[in-house]
């Protein structure tokens, strides 16, 4: 029998089944696992092989939507990709508590990346700075030339800034150059941009470029969203067990305790990115980056800190604002190529990234309401738990009724597993 090995020559120039076969030798998959592999579902294999490398098949993440979100006036249904239980129906919860109060009222920044190029070797990294100043309108205007697409559609390089850093080989100059990429992500626009003008650099500042490259911490991006959720709303969301006030001031606390403590802000802003992340994976967004963006800016001021915050209005009411970085687009990437991504975002109905955005911090700030709403009063268990004893139901073999009849009994007994839910199951049956 020949050695198990993960050297294998030309693999990638291999077509997806060929690799599948592969792969099932050296894993020993069973033929209804390789049945699995091949079932792509909407992105059909010859799609995927082109979006990525090694392609053996796809993965399906449920697409849910989320109801009553009123955003500046406007109704919309938000498509959200995720695993998670609750998360879709939280949020969903959350807007629907303040859409008599006007529900979110969002605004975005202009859509301004930051390009980096990173300068070494400078016998004088102050003047080469001022260098760097004196020749920027030359510098924007070469690197505009590489995308005169992007520069019509009012987009493109608009400023320089740069600044020096320390190092322990000594001071580098860091040169940010912002565009301006209008409907788009923007990464690709941004690399090239710096990779265009790094030898002009090099020229005027008498330096080394190495890296010429987009930061993902999009501080002159960002969205911004606000709600009001009044007391009577808390109040009977909690069916009366508190008063309205009191569950205004149990939420504030509970921002009060991520606001001083980083290892509650981090689970704080974990759930801000359960809304944002699943909208961004069902519209083919860089996910990873904007999880990047958002803990970095969390942590702008030196401390990190929850990216959402609360506080009373003169009438006692609860509001809640969130501010965050989103690097955000409805063209390019994988919204070309992804099929859902597309559907995505003709259910959502927007034209621009910035709109995109701003949805997306809406859904942040509910989904982190929702979170906080619920741990502050009757605990973050009790409908995730709910939803999870159904995947248990459906893992002990129940379909149809009886699935939501094993999830009940086992949540009113308090005791969610799966030797439980066989025994309810077969009593059920018997």
């Amino acid at each position: 029998m020949a050695e198990k090995t993960s050297r294998i020559e030309g693999f990638y120039k291999k077509t997806p089944e060929e690799r599948l076969e592969i792969v099932k030798k050296f894993a020993d998959l069973t033929d209804e696992e390789v049945e699995i592999l091949r079932n792509t579902g909407s992105l059909d294999i010859k799609t995927a092989d082109r979006m990525i490398e090694n392609v053996i098949g796809a993965t399906h993440l449920p697409f849910g939507i989320a109801t009553n979100f009123l955003i500046n006036g406007k109704d919309y249904l938000i498509p959200m990709c995720i695993e998670e239980p609750s998360v879709v129906a939280a949020a969903s919860y959350a807007a629907k508590l303040c859409r008599d109060s006007g529900g979110f009222k969002t605004e975005s920044t202009d859509p301004v990346m930051i390009g980096q190029i990173q300068v070494l070797c400078l016998e004088d990294p102050n003047n080469a700075a001022k260098a760097i100043t004196e020749h920027k309108d030359k510098l924007l205007k070469k690197a505009n030339s590489r995308d005169s697409i992007l520069v019509n559609l009012g987009g493109g390089a608009k400023d320089i800034e740069t600044k020096i850093i320390d190092t322990p080989k000594g001071k580098m100059l860091i040169i940010h150059l912002l565009v301006d990429v209008r409907d788009a992500m923007g990464a690709n626009a941004v690399n090239s941009m710096c990779e265009m003008i790094a030898g002009e650099v090099e020229n005027i500042t008498g330096g080394r470029v190495l890296l010429k490259i987009l930061s993902n911490l999009a501080v002159y991006r960002r969205a911004k969203a606000k709600a009001i959720w009044t007391k009577e709303a808390l109040e009977k969301s909690v069916k009366g067990m508190l008063k309205g006030e009191e569950v205004v001031d149990r939420i504030i606390d509970a921002y009060l305790f991520a606001d001083n403590d980083q290892f509650r802000a981090t689970t704080h802003n974990k759930g801000v990115m359960n809304g944002i992340d699943a909208v961004a994976i069902a519209t083919g967004q860089d996910w990873r980056a904007i999880e990047a963006g958002a803990h970095s800016f969390a942590a702008i001021s030196g401390r990190y800190r929850p990216i959402t915050k609360y506080y009373k209005d003169e009438n006692g009411n609860l509001v809640g604002e969130i501010d965050i970085p989103l690097a955000v687009g409805v063209v390019g990437g994988s919204i070309r190529t992804n099929p859902v991504a597309k559907i995505a975002l003709k259910i959502l109905g927007v034209k621009t990234g910035m709109e995109l955005a701003e949805i997306m911090a809406a859904v942040g700030l509910a989904q982190n309401f929702a979170a906080l709403r619920a741990l502050a009063t009757e605990g973050i268990q009790k409908g995730h738990m709910r939803l999870h004893a159904k995947n248990i139901a459906v893992l002990a073999g129940a379909e149809g009724e009886m699935i939501d009849k094993v999830a009940e009994a086992m949540v009113k007994d308090g005791e969610i597993n799966m030797k439980k839910a066989k025994e309810i199951l077969e009593k059920i049956r018997s």
